[in-house]
């Protein structure tokens, strides 16, 4: 099993360049970051002082996985999650191919609808229909990555013939976040795999998963977040097939950054 990193960067702690190559020097798996793009001011009084904060401070993700993968070569570039219902499928899906390209097929894509409605409805797009326009967002992404001469015909994405290259030598492979049942919905017609948050118990999560690829049937990637830097559950995690675990780093300055990278040696392999 591989192990990574997901991350939360805000255009202060430690540089996205020295992070990636303090990551791939310690022979780490992947960096994934997440995304918000806004925090609309009207009721952002109401969420917990950590939301409020941190939400509209997030740098982008696809800009911030291009910077580190200049000052990388083997580092796998994840997102966790990019909240896809909230961008124009055409431009993304040139900027992710782009992206994937330049880096060899280093690129993982987890999407996900957003929670937030506010920011959602920012962006145009109605908080209930948000599963929908998800789906529409990334099949159409998906449509312009595999032919050479790509449509997509919904009612949240319409277009008619075009052409859009590069092509992503990865694919990219495409996750999907959220709770099993929905995931296996996504998976099952536009997604690769999953990329649940670790329950707390890794025998909870290995039911899900065996679940998930007896619904699906195939054996579904999975790439857990938020997993413990504990030895003996991911090993756990392991041999129940998980391809990627993802340990938390949190946000802090350069040296308590590299101290906890330090402090978790004997789990990368």
């Amino acid at each position: 099993m591989k192990i990574g990193y997901w991350h939360t960067l805000f255009g202060d702690g430690i540089h996205p360049v020295e992070l990636g190559r303090a990551l791939e020097e310690r022979g780490v798996d992947a960096l994934f970051v997440g995304e918000h793009t806004n925090l609309p001011v009207a009721g952002a009084e109401d969420l917990p002082d950590d939301q409020r904060h941190s939400h509209p401070r997030l740098t982008d993700p696809l800009v911030t996985l291009a910077v580190v993968a200049g000052a990388t070569e083997r580092l796998t570039l994840g997102t966790s999650v990019l909240l896809a219902a909230q961008h124009e499928p055409i431009a993304t899906a040139k900027a992710i191919a782009s992206l994937d390209a330049f880096t060899g097929g280093r690129v993982v894509i987890g999407v996900g609808a957003g929670w937030h409605d506010g920011e959602l409805a920012a962006h145009g797009v109605d908080p209930k229909q948000k599963v929908a326009v998800l789906r529409e967002h990334v099949l159409a992404m998906r449509a312009i990555w595999s032919h050479d001469e790509a449509e997509f015909h919904g009612e949240h994405v319409d277009f008619g013939p075009l052409y859009s290259w590069p092509k992503p030598p990865s694919g990219p492979q495409v996750l999907v976040g959220g709770g099993r049942k929905p995931a296996a919905r996504k998976i099952a017609e536009y997604a690769d795999g999953w990329l649940p948050i670790y329950p707390g118990d890794p025998d909870t999560l290995v039911g899900d998963i065996a679940t998930l690829r007896e619904q699906v049937g195939r054996d579904v990637p999975v790439t857990v977040m938020n997993a413990p830097a504990d030895k003996d559950v991911l090993a756990r995690l392991a041999d129940a097939g998980i391809e990627r675990a993802l340990l938390e780093l949190p946000r802090a300055g350069r040296d308590a950054t590299l101290r906890t990278l330090d402090g978790h040696a004997g789990l990368i392999t």
